[in-house]
């Protein structure tokens, strides 16, 4: 179905920029709005229920897959992790952009279901930096950090499935490539002709 709005969908592996680099295109475009996934892992840092994620318990999490709420849902480092079908499929219905963070997985899915999604994925300069990025965070103990290296090595391998590819090698850099790619959409043939349709209208273009 060619919704209203646009649905971005955002991967990359831990460490590689994604969740600031999201965080930044929302603060600099009020006209994106961020999905919000469900998670059976805990908050971290100044997360908050809602904000960041739909925290919720293991058995909360099973009655919304039995109840077939989620559009996709994923085991990633050990927690599931799942997107609401309906509240994405109600923000681009009523024209709304809306960008989701997700593993590379739900992301392959969420493009089985909404075909006109717009994949974009993040990687970082080198292994090195990934590497680095994890330790600065102070999040993870030290097999934690090895574990998401292994999975990296497997969620980079799956990067020709996206539509594009953005390298955070600096932020800046990367902060305006995720902003060209979001603005390209807007300026497509229907995108255009949704948003000016008084436009299209009035030089007789059907």
């Amino acid at each position: 179905m060619d919704y209203p709005g646009n649905l971005f969908v955002v991967a990359a592996p831990s460490g590689a920029g994604k969740s600031s680099l999201v965080k930044a295109l929302l603060e600099l475009d009020s006209h994106v709005q961020l999905s919000v996934s469900h998670t059976t892992r805990a908050p971290r840092g100044q997360e908050k229920h809602g904000r960041e994620y739909f925290f919720v318990s293991e058995t909360e999490f099973d009655a919304m897959v039995q109840a077939d709420a989620f559009v996709e849902w994923a085991h990633v480092h050990s927690y599931r992790y799942g997107t609401s079908k309906k509240a994405i499929e109600e923000r681009i219905a009523h024209g709304a952009d809306v960008v989701l963070e997700i593993d590379f997985q739900g992301a392959l899915q969420i493009k089985q279901v909404f075909a006109n999604a717009v994949t974009i994925f993040i990687l970082p300069p080198s292994w090195e930096e990934l590497r680095s990025r994890l330790e600065r965070r102070g999040e993870d103990a030290p097999q934690v950090i090895e574990t998401r290296l292994q999975n990296a090595a497997d969620e980079m391998a799956q990067v020709h499935q996206f539509d594009f590819v953005i390298i955070n090698a600096l932020f800046d850099s990367a902060l305006f490539d995720l902003k060209t790619i979001v603005h390209s959409q807007r300026l497509k043939y229907l995108a255009q002709r949704r948003a000016r349709s008084e436009t299209f209208k009035a030089l007789k273009i059907s």
